[in-house]
C-alpha cells in the first residue's frame, strides 16, 4: 500500500486499516432495505448503551433481549450458503414460496404468546400445558428447525434477504418473547424442575437451535460440532463408563433450565451484553475517528527504519489493534494486508511474514487494559476485580511481545535484512503532534485505575473518542456517529452468538457436572505429578480452543479445567490466567491455528508451514504459563523486589529463548551453545533465587563468547 496521492499529508501511509472487514457470507443491501437495517443497527447498538447507563432492566429481560437482537440482525445480514452469481437466478420460487410459508407458525406461536399474557394479566396462575405444546411450543419448533434447513438450500443474490432468514428472524422473536413473559413471573422459579412450564424448553430448544445456526454462519463449525458433542452427551452420559459416566437429565428438565443463568444466560452473556458490547461500541467510534490508520502509522515512525522494520511495525501495531477488537484472525486481516506483503518485500519469506503477523495479533488479546473480551470473562467468573486482572497481565504481555520482539530482531540479523528507506515511512515529529489520538486509551486506563465502573470508563472513552476526533482530521459529526453505530452493532454479531453458544456448552459442564469429574482426574493426576497435571490441562484448554474465537475458548475452557486446577491447589488468578493463556495460543497452534490460516491466505504461503512458524515465534507463550505456578510472581503476587527480580530475569531469558531458537545472538550460534542458552533462558524464566543466578551466569558467559567472536563487526543483538 502506498501513500494516497490525494493526501497532502506524508504521514499517511497506512490507510484503510480502519475499514470494515466485509465476510464473504454477509449481504450487501442496497436502498429502502439498506436503510431499514441500518436502523436496526444503530438502535441496537443504542440500546445497550442506554441500559447499561441510564435506563437498567431486570437482567435476564436484558440478556434475552440482548440475545434476540443479534439473532435477528445475524439472520438479516449473514447467508446460510453461498450467494447465487449475479448472471444466475436464485433458488426456485417454490423454494422462496415454503420460507415465506414457514412465517405462518412463527406468526402464530408469537400470537400465542401475547394471548398467554392476556390470560396472565387476567389473573390466572398458569398456561395450560396442552395450550402451550400444540399451539406454541410444536408450530415453534417446526418453523425454527423447518427454516434453518431450507436457509441451507435457499441461495439469493447478495443484496436480498432470504425467505428463510426472515422466519428465522420471527422464530427468534417468538422465542424470546415467550422467555421474557414468563421470566417475569413467578413461573420462573420452577426453572428445572418438574414444574417448569413446558413451553420453557420448546423456546429453549428453538433458542439454542437459532444460536447454533448464527454461530455457524459467523464463526464456522468448530463450535458448532463441540456444542452439539456436548448436548449429546447430556443424553448419552447415563450409558458411558467410568467418570463420564451421570444418573441422567430430561430433555424437559435440561432444557428449562439450559436458558438461564445456568446456561445460555449465564457468565458469558453477561459479559457480551455488558462490558463487550460496550468496549465494541468503543472500538467503532476509535474506527470512526481513523485511530487505527493512526496506530499503525506511529508503529512505522518509531519501528519502520529498524532492521526487518516492517515486521516490527507489525508487533506494534497489531498488538496495540488486537487489545482493541479482540478477535486474533480479524486482526490479522485489518493489519495483516498492510504489513504481510511489506515484511516480504525486506525479506521475509511468505510463511514468516504470516506466522508473525499472527503471533503479533494473538499477543494482543493478553495485552492489558483491554485484552480483547477475555479479561472481562475473567473478572465475571472469578470475582476478581478488572483492575487486577490488567495489572496481573503486565508482565507476561511484556514478556509474549519481547519474544517475538527478538525471535523478529534475530531473525532479520541472521537474514542481512535492512529496515524501510527514510521516505518510505511516516515522519516521527508530525505524527508525534497527533498523539492526542490515544487519548480515549489514555482516558479508559485513568477512568478504571480512579475507581470507576468498568461500564462507566468505556463510555466515558468512548465519548472522548467523538471528542478528540474534533481535533483531528476526521471530525465525528452525527453522521459519523450514527455510522459509528450501525458498525457496533454488525460488529457485535459474531462475539455475542460465539457468548451464547459457550453458554450453552458451560450449561451442559454445570447441568451434568462434567466439570467435577474432570477435577477429581486432574485431582488424581496431580496425585503422581503436578507438572503432569499441567501439561494435560493445557492439552485440554488447547484442544478445546482449536477453531473457535479467544472469548469462546477460554469460557469454555475455564468452566472444564480451572476449577480442577483450583481443586490441586493452584491460586484462582494463576489457575484462570493459564487457561486464558493457551485459550489465546490455540490461534496459532497446529494443527488448527485460525490466525495462521488467516495470514497464510495473505502471505500466499502453506497454511501448515506457516501454523509452525508462528508457533515458534510464539514459543514463549507456551513456556511462560507454566512459570505462574512455579512463580506467581509474573502475575504480581508478591513483594515489588520480588516481581523485579522475576520480571527482569525472565524478560533476559526470553532474549536467550529467542536466540536458541533464531540460532543468532551477536553472530552465529554453534549447537552446543544453543543447547546452553536454551537451559539458561529455562533457568531464568522459572524464578526461582538460584535458578536465575544459574541462569545469569550462562547468559553472561555466552554474552562474553559472543562478543569476543563477533563483537567487532556486528551490531548488537538488541539493536533495532
Amino acid at each position: 500500500m502506498t501513500q494516497s496521492t490525494h493526501d497532502p499529508s506524508p504521514e499517511a501511509i497506512a490507510q484503510g486499516v480502519d475499514e470494515e472487514a466485509v465476510e464473504s457470507n454477509r449481504r450487501l443491501y442496497t436502498g429502502w432495505q439498506w436503510i431499514l437495517f441500518a436502523v436496526l443497527a444503530i438502535t441496537y447498538a443504542v440500546f445497550h448503551l442506554v441500559s447499561l447507563n441510564v435506563l437498567p432492566m431486570e437482567t435476564w429481560s436484558y440478556r434475552i433481549v440482548h440475545i434476540c437482537g443479534a439473532l435477528i440482525l445475524g439472520f438479516a445480514l449473514y447467508t446460510g450458503v453461498r450467494f447465487s452469481e449475479p448472471d444466475q437466478p436464485g433458488s426456485r420460487p417454490w423454494v422462496k414460496g415454503l420460507g415465506y410459508l414457514l412465517l405462518l407458525p412463527a406468526a402464530y406461536a408469537l400470537l400465542q404468546v401475547w394471548l398467554m399474557q392476556r390470560t396472565l394479566a387476567g389473573g390466572a396462575m398458569r398456561i395450560d400445558a396442552a395450550v402451550e405444546a400444540w399451539h406454541f411450543g410444536y408450530p415453534l419448533m417446526l418453523a425454527t428447525f423447518a427454516a434453518i434447513v431450507l436457509s441451507w438450500f435457499q441461495r439469493q443474490h447478495r443484496e436480498r434477504l432470504a425467505s428463510a432468514d426472515l422466519a428465522l428472524m420471527a422464530c427468534a422473536v417468538a422465542s424470546a418473547a415467550y422467555l421474557l413473559l414468563i421470566y417475569n413471573t413467578p413461573m420462573r422459579m420452577s426453572t428445572g424442575t418438574a414444574f417448569a412450564p413446558p413451553g420453557i424448553a420448546y423456546a429453549a430448544i428453538a433458542g439454542s437451535a437459532l444460536i447454533l445456526e448464527l454461530t455457524r454462519r459467523v464463526a464456522g463449525l468448530a463450535l458448532v460440532i463441540i456444542s452439539v458433542l456436548f448436548l449429546a452427551y447430556v443424553f448419552a452420559g447415563p450409558y458411558l463408563p467410568g467418570f463420564l459416566g451421570y444418573p441422567g437429565l430430561s430433555v424437559q428438565r435440561f432444557f428449562s433450565q439450559v436458558y438461564t443463568d445456568a446456561g445460555i444466560l449465564g457468565p458469558t452473556t453477561a459479559v457480551s451484553s455488558t462490558y463487550i458490547i460496550l468496549f465494541i461500541i468503543f472500538a467503532a467510534f476509535l474506527q470512526a475517528s481513523k485511530v487505527g490508520d493512526y496506530f499503525v502509522n506511529f508503529a512505522f515512525a518509531a519501528a519502520g527504519r529498524a532492521r526487518g522494520g516492517p515486521a516490527k511495525v507489525s508487533i506494534f501495531a497489531s498488538g496495540l489493534m488486537g487489545m482493541i477488537n479482540g478477535t486474533s484472525a480479524g486482526n490479522v486481516v485489518s493489519t495483516g494486508s498492510l504489513t504481510i506483503p511489506l515484511m516480504k518485500k525486506v525479506g521475509y519469506p511468505g510463511k514468516s511474514a504470516g506466522a508473525i503477523e499472527a503471533a503479533a495479533s494473538t499477543g494482543g488479546q493478553i495485552m492489558p487494559p483491554i485484552m480483547g473480551a477475555g479479561a472481562f470473562i475473567m473478572a465475571e467468573i472469578t470475582g476478581i476485580p478488572y483492575t487486577e486482572i490488567a495489572v496481573a497481565a503486565l508482565i507476561p504481555a511484556i514478556l509474549y511481545f519481547a519474544s517475538v520482539y527478538f525471535m523478529v530482531d534475530f531473525e532479520a540479523a541472521r537474514k542481512g535484512m535492512q529496515g524501510m528507506r527514510k521516505e518510505e515511512i511516516p515522519q516521527f515529529r508530525r505524527l508525534v503532534k497527533q498523539v492526542y489520538l490515544f487519548a480515549p486509551i489514555v482516558i479508559l486506563i485513568a477512568a478504571l485505575f480512579m475507581g470507576y465502573s468498568v461500564i462507566r470508563a468505556g463510555t466515558l472513552a468512548t465519548a472522548s473518542a467523538a471528542v478528540v476526533s474534533w481535533l483531528s482530521p476526521y471530525k465525528m459529526g452525527p453522521r459519523a456517529i450514527l455510522k459509528a453505530l450501525q458498525l457496533a452493532g454488525t460488529m457485535s454479531i459474531q462475539i455475542i452468538a460465539v457468548c451464547a453458544c459457550a453458554g450453552l456448552i458451560v450449561g451442559v459442564i454445570s447441568l451434568t457436572g462434567v466439570g467435577a469429574r474432570f477435577s477429581s482426574l486432574l485431582l488424581g493426576l496431580a496425585g503422581v505429578s503436578q507438572l503432569l497435571a499441567l501439561f494435560f490441562a493445557m492439552c485440554i484448554s488447547i484442544l478445546l480452543g482449536m477453531g473457535m474465537p479467544t472469548t469462546a475458548a477460554y469460557a469454555v475452557a475455564a468452566s472444564v479445567v480451572a476449577p480442577g486446577l483450583i481443586n490441586i491447589g493452584i491460586q484462582p488468578l494463576v489457575a484462570h490466567f493459564f487457561v486464558f493463556y493457551f485459550a489465546v495460543v490455540s490461534a496459532i497452534t497446529p494443527p488448527v491455528a485460525l490466525a495462521s490460516y488467516a495470514a497464510a491466505g495473505i502471505s500466499g504461503a502453506n497454511a501448515m508451514a506457516t501454523s509452525v512458524t508462528s508457533f515458534k515465534v510464539g514459543l514463549a507463550a507456551f513456556i511462560v504459563p507454566f512459570m505462574f505456578f512455579y512463580s506467581p510472581a509474573l502475575l504480581m503476587e508478591g513483594s515489588w523486589l520480588q516481581i523485579l527480580r522475576v520480571g527482569v530475569t525472565a524478560t533476559l531469558g526470553i532474549v536467550l529463548l529467542a536466540a536458541a531458537v533464531q540460532a543468532w545472538f551477536f553472530g552465529p550460534v554453534k549447537a552446543w551453545q544453543r543447547l546452553l542458552m536454551l537451559v539458561g533462558a529455562l533457568c531464568m524464566i522459572y524464578g526461582g533465587i538460584y535458578t536465575d543466578v544459574a541462569g545469569l551466569a550462562i547468559g553472561a558467559l555466552l554474552f562474553l563468547m559472543q562478543r569476543g567472536s563477533h563483537g567487532g563487526g556486528t551490531k548488537a543483538a538488541t539493536s533495532g
